[in-house]
């Protein structure tokens, strides 16, 4: 029998989850929790192609846990469950690699809570939820941040007095970094590089979005940087902006640092410029029928990711490939194809057709012949954990 690895992924208001058969890498049930923490709790699963949703009698991370285990068993699949893949954001400078969990690993997740307030208390919730219903079940943490460990001093070190990194741990971390790891391996395989001799500008482009320059499988710059709202304009994140702008802004609106920081992370980006929608797919249509808002929305998130292409490329020798993932990198052939005509420049031309039919799930090159390469990867998070888990449960 294959391992089967039971991939947990616990936010603030949700808990996604997935039991993936490493050899095979096919996903046999997935599901969501979300609402936690609200009025109404519910659990969707999807097994064998049918979707069923139940109430939650509780509206709490634990509860979540233990329903999630009871559809498994109903199902006759918690007995083969061999390890549990637990995705963890913040690994601070503790961690460059996924580890087993133990004792000693949950107290420095714990340490790491500063730095990412919203997700590493959810994450060690489906933790310690985990470890109370499977005790005897190995148990392995995948970080975001761990890729980005391999960072240089220049790229990660900010321009700020150095006692408030030696002290304080102010630093660039970077994100996505589970993504990054599994896109550049097809990449590479997809383009036939030794991934060991490669050189990628990598754009994970979703609600959240960063991009990351990679020489030889491992990360050398990136956008995302003490926190996810470094960097590139996203759903609700600002990305870059004039850090005084804070203390103005606190000035002016009477409101404290916190609640503009707040501002920035949940009502900036493109719900901010629209006024209309986080959501890409919505801006697009809505830009079609003529809303200046939208369309003006997406023309600064296509310059923002643009600029920030040229700039990663400083990063590397040479570019073997500009690779597009994540939900808007993967489907949105329009947006791709603007990004790539503001990097004519640097010698990046779309193949139109090629493009369009790179949505849904497909994978390939979009550039044309005369162009240095652009790739579409799909990304699979969920994947990456689970051959992590997988890889330290045999070792």
């Amino acid at each position: 029998m294959g391992l089967h690895i039971l991939v947990i992924n616990s936010g603030s208001s949700s808990i996604k989850f997935s039991l993936i058969e490493v050899n095979t890498q096919k996903t046999i049930i997935s599901g969501l929790a979300e609402k936690l923490g609200l009025e109404k709790a519910i659990l969707h699963t999807k097994y064998n192609g049918e979707t069923q949703t139940i109430d939650l009698e509780k509206n709490n991370h634990e509860t979540a846990m233990q329903a999630i285990l009871k559809t498994l068993g109903e199902k006759g699949l918690g007995k083969e469950i061999t390890a549990v893949g637990h995705r963890v954001v913040h690994g601070g400078e503790y961690f460059s690699s996924s580890t087993i969990i133990t004792p000693e690993v949950l107290k420095a997740i714990e340490k790491c809570v500063p730095y990412a307030p919203l997700h590493n208390p959810a994450n060690l919730i489906g933790i310690t939820g985990a470890l109370q219903a499977v005790p005897e079940l190995p148990q392995v943490a995948v970080f975001d941040t761990a890729f980005h460990q391999s960072l240089p001093q220049h790229a990660y070190l900010y321009a700020v007095p150095m006692e408030w990194y030696k002290e304080h741990g102010v630093r660039r971390y970077g994100f996505h970094g589970i993504s990054y790891r599994f896109v550049m391996q097809e990449a590479a395989k997809s383009l036939q590089i030794p991934l060991e001799n490669s050189a990628f500008v990598c754009a994970h482009l979703g609600n959240g979005a960063s991009i990351t320059a990679i020489l030889n499988g491992k990360s050398v710059d990136t956008s995302m940087g003490f926190t996810p709202l470094e960097g590139l304009v996203m759903g609700t994140r600002s990305g870059d902006l004039d850090p005084a702008l804070i203390g103005y802004l606190s000035d002016v609106l009477k409101k404290d640092a916190h609640e503009i920081v707040d501002m920035l992370n949940k009502k900036s980006g493109l719900l901010g410029l629209s006024g209309l929608s986080n959501d890409m797919r919505e801006l697009e249509a809505a830009s079609a029928k003529g809303d200046e808002h939208a369309k003006m929305a997406i023309e600064i998130f296509v310059f923002r990711l643009a600029k920030y292409i040229a700039a990663m490329s400083v990063s590397l020798p040479r570019v073997d490939a500009l690779i597009f993932t994540g939900g808007i990198g993967e489907n949105s052939a329009s947006l791709r194809k603007k990004v790539l005509e503001r990097l004519a420049v640097l010698g990046y031309f779309v193949d139109e057709a090629a493009n369009n039919e790179t949505t849904r799930g497909k994978s390939g090159l979009i550039s044309n012949q005369q162009s240095k390469k652009a790739i579409v990867i799909n990304t699979n998070e969920e994947l990456m954990i689970a051959m992590d888990t997988a890889a330290l449960v045999k070792s």
